[in-house]
């Protein structure tokens, strides 16, 4: 609780009024010593304050721009196909009840792959057979009346009106057992339909029924890969699909260890796959060392109108993005500093990129490490033990797309 300056014995004030001028002017006077001691304490902190450290010179590696031809090509990953793959299935229902082919196993044509249940088929078939029977047991007595009545009406005995009625059963009860014996046939085809045998030299690629499964007329069992030709199935993308076309030479490298082979293209589907919207190509395989079934591989179509071709790229970790555009650093000699320049990117060209305009053969630019430099940076050349002094300036003699002088910018 603040109290009055009053003499002792007087009361205490409650105001804070001076009781005389004076007493107003040695309230401002107070302060001055604690202001001149914060000015002091803030000169003092001005003296000591010190320079910021000159941001350090860094070593960078540098590479000669220069224009060489375009080597790397499309390349697709494939997949190693029969020409025709065939599914097999039963031609009539049933329940199976054994399956000799296994998955991967060559079959030849006329071996057994799978059986059905053949009992119900089989009692057709007897039941036909006895049609049979009695159809045949008709004809014979109708032929036999017809020999008869033959000889009565050579003798007079009988009108020509009944022996043209016999012949007329006799012919009835042959195309009774002419139709009983299409049945009985139609019903051993039928029961010979319980084996499933392949039509064709293959091998089983995939298995799509087992025993105990019941299986309706044409249902897939066993898919055979037929031996001969062989195909590279791959599939591009919508802005690829036009640089191919049927009978166009490729290039097919086994992904395992193996010379390349040589391919054309067969087919290029009409309409893109509805999942991946990427169009399928089937290259057709030419060579006596084709890869087994289901091989990968890589095709390397040879693109027309790139052979030939010459331009200058950098690897990708010489770019840098600037206000939405792509730049590289660019090192002058003459300062000892490196300049931003953009640069307009057109293509890929394997791990490299193809520089479309911005650059010169003969420029140095920064290969790594450019995103922790800033423009007109000093910077000293990095050399490796064992290089001559002028190792990062001179370019060298073969042609290439980027010929490094020295590597990466040091992130120190």
């Amino acid at each position: 609780m603040c109290t009055s300056d009053s003499p002792v014995g007087e009361p205490n004030r409650t105001d804070f009024t001076p009781r005389t001028p004076l007493y107003g002017v040695f309230s401002w006077v107070r302060p001055l010593p604690l202001a001149i001691s914060l000015i002091a304490a803030t000169a003092l902190v001005g003296c000591s304050r010190k320079e910021p450290a000159p941001e350090p010179i860094r070593a960078v590696k540098l590479l000669t721009v220069g224009a060489s031809p375009l080597q790397a090509q499309l390349e697709y990953s494939a997949e190693v196909r029969a020409r025709v793959e065939s599914r097999i299935g039963f031609r009539v229902p049933g329940k199976i009840v054994q399956r000799q082919a296994e998955l991967g196993q060559h079959v030849s044509a006329g071996q057994v792959l799978a059986q059905l249940d053949p009992r119900d088929y089989q009692l057709s078939a007897q039941a036909a057979q006895a049609q049979v029977n009695a159809a045949k047991t008709q004809r014979d007595l109708a032929s036999a009346d017809f020999k008869r009545y033959e000889k009565l009406k050579e003798q007079s005995f009988i009108s020509g009106a009944e022996l043209e009625r016999r012949e007329a059963s006799l012919k009835a009860a042959q195309a009774s057992l002419d139709q009983a014996n299409a049945q009985l046939s139609s019903q051993g085809n039928q029961a010979s339909y319980t084996r499933l045998v392949a039509d064709v030299s293959g091998v089983v690629t995939s298995i799509d029924a087992e025993p105990g499964q019941v299986v309706s007329a044409g249902t897939p069992v066993v898919r055979i890969a037929q031996d001969g030709s062989r195909d590279a199935v791959f599939s591009v993308p919508e802005d690829k699909v036009a640089q191919l076309r049927v009978g166009q030479e490729v290039s097919v490298r086994p992904w395992a260890e193996g010379a390349s082979l040589s391919g054309k293209v067969r087919e290029v589907a009409a309409s893109a796959d509805p999942v991946t919207r990427t169009f399928l190509v089937k290259v057709a395989i030419e060579g006596a060392q084709v890869p087994p079934l289901g091989a990968t591989v890589y095709v390397a179509p040879k693109v027309l109108g790139r052979e030939g071709m010459v331009a200058m790229s950098l690897p990708t970790t010489a770019l840098r993005q600037e206000g939405g555009q792509t730049a590289v650093w660019v090192y002058d000699a003459a300062t000892g500093t490196v300049k931003s320049q953009v640069v307009q990117v057109a293509t890929a060209d394997g791990n490299q990129a193809v520089i479309a305009a911005g650059l010169q053969p003969g420029m140095q630019v920064v290969s790594t490490g450019v995103h922790v430099l800033a423009p007109g940076q000093k910077v000293t050349v990095y050399k490796q033990k064992g290089t001559v002094e002028n190792a990062a300036a001179a370019p060298s003699a073969t042609p290439a797309a980027a010929q490094p002088a020295a590597s990466a910018a040091s992130g120190n």
